[in-house]
């Protein structure tokens, strides 16, 4: 079953075309790789699928939801069935992990904190972090924190999960933690759509690949991904 239906979409920023012609599909489950050069369009594209960026001209769905012309009170709801791992972790510094995961949830609607707690605890084993929940982020190296964030995309028990250069910040051994970390989410049922310049890491755990090139997004197998991306870094 396809969660996200592209077809014929033009994605602008600030009137300028950075990509065009967009079709493709992910399925459930699926597992997929997004990668091209520096402003070839790989944020912006994962930014229209939570409608971050509007999208004007062609079809796109996401997660069932209309994409084009999409209303501003119909985001919030789909972008609960949307998780966002990001480079940088963007966790609240003032606060633990277990706070951190409170306040994405009390922000979701959550109100029962038997259910808050127990919601919590079940991500933080997920990502094998279940006894670090007092801890402060800077207390973390930054694979504990990607890790944490990972928790977070998870609260809400996402169909999707969107990775914006997961690994970037991260060493060779603890990047290759965070990408098992979601193909293993891939495999129990949430797609993931990941963004990346380390082609090594496509090189060592093939899946699809999505290439950003000269505003067109190209469908490519893994085995045929080009090896200067990752020079722009």
């Amino acid at each position: 079953m396809s969660i996200l239906n592209y077809h014929d979409v033009e994605i602008l920023r600030k009137e300028l075309v950075v990509l065009k012609h967009v079709t493709f599909s992910l399925e459930e489950g699926e597992f997929a790789y997004l990668i091209g050069r520096v402003g070839s369009g790989k944020s912006s594209l994962m930014k229209s699928i939570y409608a971050e960026i509007p999208l004007f001209t062609g079809e796109a769905t996401a997660l069932g939801t209309q994409l084009v012309g999409i209303r501003r009170r119909d985001i919030p709801f789909l972008r609960r069935g949307i998780g966002i791992v990001f480079q940088d972790f963007q966790l609240l510094t003032d606060r633990t992990v277990y706070d951190n995961l409170r306040f994405v949830l009390e922000a979701t609607g959550w109100r029962d904190k038997v259910e808050i707690d127990d919601r919590i605890e079940q991500v933080l084993k997920q990502v094998g972090m279940n006894n670090k929940s007092y801890k402060m982020p800077h207390e973390l190296s930054g694979g504990e924190q990607q890790r944490i964030v990972i928790a977070r995309a998870l609260l809400n028990k996402p169909r999707l999960i969107l990775a914006d250069e997961p690994t970037g910040n991260l060493d060779p051994e603890t990047g290759q933690q965070i990408v098992d970390h979601l193909r293993e989410i891939s495999r129990q049922g949430t797609a993931v759509l990941m963004a990346t310049h380390n082609m090594q890491l496509v090189e060592q755990n093939p899946a699809r690949v999505l290439r950003c090139e000269n505003k067109q997004l190209i469908d490519c197998n893994a085995s045929q991904a080009p090896q200067n991306i990752s020079s722009d870094k």
